[in-house]
């Protein structure tokens, strides 16, 4: 063998291994390159954190009554801020145990947890595990879209690394539980305390906070409301980590675990929604939607919680009871079996909803007829509805008049006027035993509207602009123009007084007719009870509610007057500038009738009804604050002798039946 061959055979061996090696160096330093440009172009697209320390949220704009009670809430997200310090040390660890328990020990990503993942879903075949840190979690909530895909999870991973830098551990919780999102509606812990519990998040058990703690992972999921046996199962996996974790002993977590956890009741609707639109609009007008939605507001408004609740009461029955005077519409279905009425219940999540209240009316299908009454299902229940609850229905409505088109059917038992698996409106009476006593309903075709104020302040006590706020928000309180009719009676009155007139002055009631050479104007005013009274004084006229002798009080006294008046009162709709004024042929709403009512009954002095009394900031600074204006508007002897006569509508005049 020669030199050469023998140089040779060293030297091939030898190029191998040097090629093998640069191949493996060359593929790291590509890999190491391309890994720091994905890095360097991750950075650069990363959102600056730089504003945590200064962390605003959208926050609830919240409405209070008059007694501080919360009747409304504006939001896009319903969150409501809380220091670390006034969150129960337990709910804090309730929520490391189950998220986190690492979260002291690593700086943003946890790697031990990473591997531990792996394994598990990696032995399981499946993704069984998941390694988000709190920090990760927080990264992905403030500042990256729900996508889930490999680049969204490298930026969580960087935005946790440079969180953990410019923010202590304490910060970063404080953070996240205000920020994270715990299902209907609720974002952080104090907003989820009230929407489950009813409390305030520093009065929690331990029992509710491991409830609490378990619903990030899963909102819809572990709803207590909508599953309760994985909710209880989620909170029996919180307590237990805990007690791994040593934050609780097992004596605790067990004694936790029997607790009856009592769940704030979900309601639908609002005590006073269409005073909470008013307000809401008043708001949008002066501070601006973003402001309204985002920014916390607090709103402290004039209504009174206890009479807006009686004032409703008053007007829906008496709403109801008029539409059932006017005839029964018949049920809304018929031939719908009670088993297939029960499935759909179950299936609409209607059988989930909140125990039925007192006057509540919801649909039920009739099981069984008899001359007693009827059986029927209403939501879950069994329900009675005894032959004097039905037979208002025998009087039928069959066309759209009220008047004209009510037919007596002449029907004597319920039999005759149902059948079974007829679907009809109910409410419940009471609860005897098992049984729902109820009775035969129908939701009103006819509106109504209520509205009172405190004539001393103007502030508006109670306001409703209709039947069903969800049918129709159209507030016929304040907007609607409507003929008041003889409510507009005592504006001649008043002028008549201001004129000098006197509540003893005599007027005649008799026939009277105008333009009675014109066929087509040609008007004969006459009273409700088609007789004339002759001689009567003021007095007397106002309370029996005379209308020939009013128009004849109008022509005497000239209508500028009570034009005049009615303006200065703070009455802005239109009015009619003829006799028919005096009988209230011009629509004014029930907002200016009841402020001018309101004057004749504060000494002559008008005050703006107004709805707010102070508006603040979420840090709690004043934006505003209600000064009344009071102005002077007629003589406190003549605003007394008005409302002296008004008194005696009630007392002795067509109005008596309102002294109850």
């Amino acid at each position: 063998m020669t030199l050469a061959e023998l140089f040779s055979s060293f030297r091939r061996p030898q190029s191998v291994r040097q090629a093998l090696l640069w191949g493996v160096l060359t593929v790291v330093l590509i890999g190491f390159v391309a890994g720091l440009a994905t890095v360097g172009y991750l950075l650069q697209d990363l959102p600056p954190i730089t504003g945590l320390h200064e962390y605003q949220p959208s926050l609830v704009t919240r409405v209070y009554s008059a007694d501080k009670q919360v009747i409304g809430q504006f939001f896009v997200e319903r969150r409501i801020l809380v220091p670390l310090e006034k969150i129960p040390r337990y709910l804090v660890n309730a929520v490391v145990a189950i998220e986190d328990s690492r979260f002291f020990e690593h700086r943003g990503l946890d790697f031990v947890g990473i591997a531990r993942a792996a394994i598990t879903n990696l032995v399981s075949g499946k993704i069984r595990q998941g390694a988000s840190t709190i920090t990760q979690q927080l990264a992905r909530s403030l500042f990256l879209s729900p996508k889930r895909d490999y680049e969204r999870k490298a930026k969580e991973a960087l935005l946790a690394l440079k969180m953990e830098q410019v923010l202590g551990k304490e910060q970063i919780l404080e953070l996240y539980l205000n920020q994270i999102y715990f299902g209907h509606g609720a974002y952080g812990v104090q907003s989820a305390a009230q929407t489950y519990f009813g409390k305030e998040v520093g009065q929690l058990t331990v029992a509710e906070a491991a409830y609490l703690a378990g619903l990030p992972k899963g909102p819809a999921d572990y709803s207590p409301y909508y599953h309760p046996e994985a909710s209880k199962k989620r909170q029996a996996t919180v307590l237990r980590r805990m007690v791994e974790e040593r934050f609780i002993t097992t004596a605790e977590a067990e004694t936790a675990m029997a607790e009856d956890v009592a769940f704030r009741r979900q309601t639908r609707d609002e005590p006073a929604p269409y005073f909470v639109e008013h307000v809401r609009q008043r708001l949008m007008a002066t501070y601006g939607e973003a402001m309204v939605y985002k920014g916390g507001l607090q709103v402290y408004t004039t209504l009174s919680l206890p009479e807006q609740q009686v004032a409703t009461t008053v007007l829906l029955e008496g709403l109801r009871q008029l539409d059932k005077r006017q005839g029964y519409r018949g049920p809304l279905r018929r031939g719908v079996s009670p088993d297939e009425f029960s499935a759909k219940l179950v299936g609409s999540g209607a059988s989930a909803d909140p125990p039925l209240r007192p006057g509540e009316i919801i649909e039920a299908v009739v099981s069984k007829v008899g001359k007693d009454g009827l059986t029927v299902l209403a939501r879950g229940l069994t329900g009675r509805i005894a032959a004097d609850d039905v037979m208002w229905a025998r009087r039928r409505l069959k066309g759209p008049d009220p008047v004209k088109h009510v037919k007596d059917t002449g029907a004597k038992t319920p039999v005759e006027l149902f059948k079974v698996g007829d679907v009809i409106e109910v409410s419940l009476k009471k609860m005897v035993g098992d049984v729902a006593q109820m009775t035969l309903e129908q939701t009103p075709l006819v509106e109504g509207a209520m509205l009172s104020l405190d004539p001393r302040t103007g502030a508006v006590r109670t306001m409703i602009g209709g039947y069903d706020f969800l049918r129709s928000e159209y507030n016929r309180a304040t907007s609607a123009r409507r003929q008041p009719g003889s409510a507009f009676k005592p504006m001649i009155y008043a002028a008549a007084i201001n004129e000098g007139l006197s509540p003893g002055t005599p007027i005649v009631d008799s026939g009277v007719v105008y333009n009675e050479n014109d066929p087509d104007l040609v008007w004969r005013p006459e009273n409700y009870d088609q007789k004339f009274e002759g001689l009567i004084t003021l007095r007397e006229s106002l309370a029996q509610s005379r209308n020939a002798a009013t128009v004849r009080l109008l022509e005497k006294i000239g209508i500028n007057p009570v034009l005049d008046l009615a303006q200065n009162l703070g009455v802005t709709s239109p009015l009619a500038s003829d006799l028919t004024l005096a009988l209230g042929s011009s629509g004014v709403t029930l907002q200016e009738l009841t402020a001018a009512y309101g004057t004749f009954f504060n000494q002559g002095i008008r005050l703006e009804p107004y709805t707010i009394e102070s508006v603040l900031d979420s840090n709690g600074q004043v934006l505003e604050m209600h000064v009344p204006e009071p102005r002077s508007v007629m003589s406190k002897e003549s605003a007394y002798l008005i409302a002296n006569m008004m008194e005696d509508v009630i007392q002795r005049g067509t109005g008596q039946a309102a002294k109850g």
